[in-house]
């Protein structure tokens, strides 16, 4: 979600939807909406539609899945809905829900409505705010680490989330999951892909306790106060949140963590700054591990497999803009990538290219 003055854009014209019917639904369900409603769109993202619900005294932020077919389990609007629900009461930065509709009908997919916060989302490039504090990235970077192993410090059970998910299994099930769905998004054949998943299946880690795990964490899924790149406001994107493995949101943040010196692609569509202010992939890894207390002595593994799981989403997003589904043109380059990750994920498994020290 991005910052409100910066990536809040007309709602793009094959992602509209219906304000009159929304409002009428919206009415008297929540405070404020009984004036008039204007809908704009959060332009960052790359794959739930996110828009700002503007009721001039009021503000909410609705969220549905993206156009066209999606993944099997993913872009799952209830489950997000019910993890922030509960949340937010042990995680203050988890936004609360408000409420939630499955009626397709009315905007044209499930949706739900959650509270507005309000900060600076790190995309590309550093905001104008953080340009002169010198280390804003160092900062910015502490804090999501530490944000990530107090989630994982979390008491699921005492928030009513113990059943959220199947921790048993839960990385096998990642493993089988993300080559399943690889078959049906790939545009071609790809040898790396099937050697990268065997490695996997032949290097299972041990099973640690299970915690939440967000499934989805990076930069900017983090939202940080405007003048200062250590205060956390928000965390977003909770559609994938579930019980297992919490080294596996570590490995995928490593995954999306690009470093000037990364690959021309992973730089071309980093959804973070490439400034060699921020630090390197090691020191996250030692953060977490001071940080949380855990062992990381197999993060190789996580770091391959969210490299893996990296492939297999863009191949799933390109191919929902090859077959028209998406008009969105930021998602035109996407082929070229494919290969790339497929062969960083083969390389991080041998200990070599993008491999944490």
């Amino acid at each position: 979600m991005p910052h409100p003055s910066e990536q809040v854009i007309d709602v793009r014209p094959d992602e509209q939807v219906d304000e009159a019917v929304l409002a009428d639904f919206l009415r008297g369900r929540l405070p404020g909406t009984d004036a008039p409603l204007t809908v704009r769109q959060f332009g960052g993202g790359k794959a739930n539609l996110t828009y700002l619900l503007d009721y001039g005294s009021h503000e909410y932020v609705l969220r549905r899945p993206p156009l066209g077919d999606v993944a099997e389990s993913a872009h799952d609007m209830k489950r997000e809905y019910t993890v922030l629900d509960r949340l937010h009461q042990a995680f203050p930065l988890a936004p609360e829900a408000h409420l939630y509709c499955d009626d397709e009908d009315l905007i044209g997919a499930e949706f739900f409505v959650m509270e507005r916060r309000h900060g600076v989302v790190v995309r590309e490039r550093l905001p104008s705010s953080y340009r002169d504090i010198e280390d804003a990235p160092r900062r910015m970077t502490r804090t999501l680490i530490d944000v990530l192993a107090d989630l994982h410090a979390v008491d699921h059970a005492a928030i009513g989330l113990g059943d959220l998910g199947k921790p048993e299994g839960f990385i096998e099930r990642q493993v089988e999951g993300w080559h399943r769905r690889w078959h049906q998004a790939k545009p071609d054949d790809l040898p790396t892909m099937d050697a990268v998943y065997h490695w996997l299946r032949d290097h299972l880690p041990a099973r640690p306790d299970a915690t939440l795990v967000h499934n989805d964490y990076k930069l900017d899924n983090l939202m940080l106060a405007p003048d200062a790149p250590g205060a956390p406001v928000a965390v977003f994107d909770w559609d994938m949140c579930t019980l297992g493995d919490p080294l596996s949101d570590l490995g995928a943040l490593l995954t999306y963590w690009v470093q000037p010196d990364d690959p021309a692609p992973f730089r071309q569509f980093a959804t973070m700054p490439v400034d060699a202010r921020f630090p390197d992939r090691g020191t996250l890894v030692r953060r977490y591990a001071e940080r949380s207390g855990r062992d990381v002595s197999s993060i190789r593994f996580y770091h391959t497999l969210g490299l893996y799981r990296l492939t297999v989403i863009v191949a799933q997003i390109y191919i929902r803009y090859q077959r028209g589904q998406t008009q969105d043109d930021r998602f035109a380059g996407l082929g070229p990538m494919i290969d790339v990750t497929a062969q960083s994920a083969y390389d991080v498994a041998q200990g070599e290219g993008l491999a944490v020290d």
